[in-house]
């Protein structure tokens, strides 16, 4: 359960508001090689560049392994808050309300689990499972913990398929060769991926009787190269516009959202747009999202891909940087905060 004293509901507190629904474009992953796969790759383009975000269809992830992993969530995030608190590692496991070092704060509670390459199977760290299961549970907690790690192995390695699927179909859609020159950086052993399960509970009912929303998660970009979210069919997400105007990302219970990353807006030498974007709680009904955030290895370079500069030698917009020193320096600031400014040329 999330609490909040007064003067942090007031902090989070937003003017009652109903944006526009967006107009989401929708890319079929599974369109056969030819001319529907070229317009799949055209659509994903244009998408990239005018909004930076997007919605996957054809994607072949089982809903079955979906629902299994969000019955999963929903039964962790029920456990007494004590139990819950004690599921905590560094950097990763359960957080409450707080966000990241800068001071921000949301109505949402979430786990964050970091996934491990092992050739085509993603691993997630043995300890933070493990710590997710009250110390009063007696041996069996251990085979639980088994099953646990086998469900979120299972749904991480097909969500990373779908990024790494994208990524290639990105790639064609702009003429960049080899296919997997970005997503090579995902599937890479050492790739700095990541499992984000968000809990938004419903607002509190003194704050819907006043008529106000709440901020769940505030308004930021991703850092990664490539978000791939999905949510239990509750709305809250939206996304801001080129001219800064929110607007309502309606529910889909079939499709993976996809937000374009500040890394893949620099590699992409800011033609594809890092999405600004926002969870707002007014619902009463509970939230669930999981994303996986697929970052490149802590040591890899990133800087805009040469055959995007054009054959002149284009301006390059951004100094070339690591994943480990953009990632550092991003973590010391406000989610609002434009990350990228430091690295611009």
């Amino acid at each position: 359960m999330v609490v909040l004293a007064k003067a942090e509901l007031e902090q989070i507190a937003l003017p009652a508001a109903q944006p526009p629904m967006a107009d989401v474009r929708a890319v079929d992953l599974s369109a056969a090689p030819g001319p529907d796969r070229a317009a799949a790759a055209r659509t994903l383009v244009a998408a990239c560049e005018e909004q930076g975000f997007f919605r996957v269809t054809g994607h072949g992830v089982p809903q079955e392994l979906v629902r299994a992993v969000e019955a999963a969530a929903a039964g962790f995030f029920a456990l007494p808050q004590a139990e819950k608190e004690g599921a905590t590692g560094e950097p990763v496991g359960y957080g409450c309300k707080q966000i990241g070092d800068g001071g921000d704060l949301g109505w949402i509670e979430y786990l964050l689990l970091c996934l491990t390459s092992a050739g085509t199977k993603i691993r997630i760290h043995t300890y933070v499972v493990v710590s997710l299961l009250p110390k009063t549970i007696p041996d069996f907690a251990h085979r639980l913990a088994y099953v646990r790690r086998e469900l979120l192995e299972e749904y991480a390695a097909a969500v990373r398929r779908v990024a790494c699927g994208l990524l290639e179909l990105m790639a064609e859609g702009l003429g960049i060769e080899p296919a997997d020159t970005i997503s090579r950086l995902v599937a890479d052993a050492e790739s700095d991926n990541m499992l984000r399960v968000n809990h938004y509970p419903p607002a509190p009912r003194p704050e819907q009787q006043a008529g106000r929303l709440l901020t769940g998660f505030g308004e930021h970009t991703d850092p990664q190269i490539i978000s791939v979210l999905r949510s239990n069919g509750t709305t809250g997400l939206e996304i801001a516009g080129r001219d800064g105007a929110w607007a309502s990302v309606p529910p889909d219970a079939d499709s993976f959202f996809i937000n374009v990353g500040d890394a893949l807006q620099v590699l992409t030498n800011g033609r594809f747009r890092s999405v600004k974007h926002r969870v707002v709680v007014s619902s009463e009904r509970s939230r669930v999202s999981m994303i996986f955030l697929g970052g490149p290895p802590p040591g890899a370079r990133l800087a805009p891909l040469p055959q995007l500069l054009g054959d002149g030698g284009g301006r390059s917009r951004y100094r070339e940087f690591t994943w480990m020193e953009y990632k550092s320096c991003s973590h010391r600031g406000r989610l609002v905060d434009d990350r990228l400014r430091p690295f611009e040329n």
